[in-house]
């Protein structure tokens, strides 16, 4: 044997470098090119989305700001409608009319203002000082003039900050007026700087001069791209929103952005930010899957070195395993021979037993039949009346022993049934509780509910307690993840003892309930249960002349009701003389 395994130990060494990167190979191929396939689609599908959740947002940021402005543009109409060009050229419904609109709207109104045809100012209701203030020469007042209604440009004007405002134009005893308002910068730009994601996300609002009409910010474009260099180079999607890219060559970083049009046309949002920073979840993902993808490739190569390794001392130990194999075969052989053998012991143990407990039973009768004869008053003057009944008392205790002797011999040869017994049925539950809540988990409770007047019954002590222990084990196995409670109670009823015992456990599926009685049916995992417990109690229940019920419901709990006759009939045939003697004969 050593021989040969010195002249194989080659072959063996090369046969295992062989198949472990043979497998190897076919194992990594699949995964890696699945594994590739996924990395990509993922990569594709992660980049529509983050294009699309963008998409979204801008979109939803372009209809809030257009409609502040509008709501804007309609407070100022609304104004005009109900007041009339006439209560407002009043300073002081003007001064009203703004505190209302400050009170309804925050700080977005900062002035109200009405300038006539000439530009000038000619009512005003704000905190700075621009009654008769002359706007004949600025850019925003000639373009209002020419549109009923007008929102013009972020600028600074006479107040030196940044503002813009919105008018409506109406006429007044034959010459046009300007009803005006000036917009809190602050309130609208607030708009804009919500709109951030990330670490580098930010937005903001260009005229189609390329002016800022929001504040700037300091990580702009470094390009400082226009109004229409966005919508030139951008791909326009369904909602009317162009999505780019650039590369910033001084700082060597990708910048993604996205622009979308304002206040007819004449503004842009534009929403910018580091490519590297909106995909940071992807690279990160994509660095896990290529460690996963690592760690599985050397895990399988570990796996297949250590597989064909003990495989090739496997192969080697294969000529010992056959002569174990076979010396085991032989003994196992022995093995059934004795088998047989304590078998047909069994068999003649139970002959024997019957054949002599028919005998003894007699001589028991004809001894007690002698010991009633001896006491007849012709036979109690005998001198030898002593040793009569010394001799009738011996073959009494003997007989009795013989019967020990055979019920014995009947148990080893399983032929007998269980001694029937008085049974404290109460006792009996507080002992196998006992039992059962030193064996239970301590999120589970067992809890016992004896009637006290419960009398006592016969039956076999041993099957009684076998059937409570399997019930309990069987709740306790139902109760073993989730922890929960189970209840055993007894009480009378008519002519029959009522055993419960329930359980808040999972429950019994409906399809299974009809067969949880029959022999090796279980739902336990494999070593866990052989499907005899419940068969065994049925079969217990049934020679004592009881029943067993079950009901259950899933995630409810299970109730086993065992009835219990409070007379065994198994009883009068275990005590009855005569029933041993049949027994034997008819065996």
């Amino acid at each position: 044997m050593a021989q040969n395994k010195i002249s194989h130990r080659p072959f063996y060494r090369s046969f295992t470098k062989n198949m472990v990167l043979l497998v190897t190979m076919l194992s990594l191929t699949p995964m890696l090119l699945v594994s590739g396939i996924i990395l990509n689609q993922f990569h594709s599908s992660y980049h529509e989305k983050v294009y699309a959740h963008l998409n979204e947002l801008v979109h939803k940021h372009t209809q809030n700001i257009d409609s502040f402005l509008n709501e804007r543009l309609n407070n100022i109409q609304f104004l005009t409608e109900t007041c009339g060009s006439e209560k407002l050229l009043n300073e002081a419904v003007l001064q009203e009319r703004l505190f209302q609109l400050q009170q309804t709207y925050g700080g977005v109104f900062e002035d109200l203002g009405i300038i006539n045809e000439a530009g000038v100012q000619i009512a005003y209701a704000g905190p700075f000082k621009l009654e008769k203030a002359q706007y004949s020469n600025a850019q925003w007042f000639n373009e209002a003039l020419e549109n009923p209604y007008y929102i013009s440009d972020v600028f600074l004007g006479l107040r030196s900050s940044p503002h813009f405002i919105v008018s409506v134009k109406r006429l007044h005893q034959g010459r046009h007026l300007l009803i005006r308002a000036t917009i809190n910068f602050e309130a609208f730009n607030s708009l804009v700087e919500n709109l951030r994601i990330g670490k580098t996300g930010f937005a903001f609002i260009l005229n189609r001069e390329g002016d800022f009409q929001t504040k700037p910010h300091y990580d702009m474009l470094p390009s400082q791209k226009s109004y229409m260099d966005f919508i030139k180079s951008g791909k326009k999607t369904r909602h009317g929103i162009f999505i780019g890219e650039h590369t910033d060559a001084s700082e060597k970083k990708d910048i993604i952005y996205l622009a979308a049009l304002l206040k007819n046309e004449d503004w842009i949002l534009v929403y910018q930010q580091e490519k590297a920073d909106a995909f940071s979840d992807l690279e990160t993902i994509q660095g896990v899957a290529g460690l996963i993808v690592l760690g599985g490739a050397l895990l399988i190569v570990m796996m297949n070195l250590i597989l064909f390794t003990k495989a090739v001392i496997r192969i080697d130990e294969a000529d010992r395993e056959k002569e174990k194999m076979n010396r085991q075969k032989e003994m196992m052989n022995r093995q059934i021979i004795e088998t047989g053998k304590l078998a047909s012991v069994g068999r003649l143990a139970a002959g024997i037993a019957h054949e002599i407990n028919n005998p003894v039973a007699i001589m028991v009768e004809e001894a007690g039949w002698i010991e009633d004869l001896l006491e007849e008053e012709g036979f109690k003057k005998g001198k030898n009346m002593d040793e009569f009944q010394r001799a009738l008392k011996q073959i009494n205790t003997q007989g009795k022993r013989c019967k020990d002797i055979t019920h014995k011999l009947l148990s080893f040869a399983r032929k007998s049934d269980s001694r029937i017994q008085s049974v404290q049925i109460n006792e009996m539950i507080e002992e196998v509780v006992a039992i059962s809540k030193k064996a239970s988990y301590t999120r589970i409770s067992i809890n016992s509910h004896p009637d006290k007047e419960i009398p006592a019954i016969d039956g076999s002590p041993t099957e009684i307690q076998q059937v409570l222990l399997n019930l309990i084990n069987n709740a306790l196995y139902a109760l073993e993840k989730d922890g929960g409670k189970i209840d055993i109670t007894s009480r009378l009823e008519d002519s029959h003892v009522l055993l419960v015992v329930e359980d808040d456990g999972s429950g019994i599926p409906k399809a299974n309930l009809d067969r949880i009685f029959d022999p090796f049916f279980t739902t336990k995992p494999v070593g866990k249960g052989n499907g005899l417990g419940l068969s065994i109690c049925f079969g217990i229940i049934q020679k004592m002349g009881g029943e067993i019920e079950v009901h259950s419901a899933i995630d409810v709990g299970t109730r086993f009701e065992i009835r219990l006759p409070l007379k065994n009939p198994m009883s009068s045939k275990a005590n009855d003389p005569s029933d041993a003697t049949s027994t034997g004969t008819g065996e």
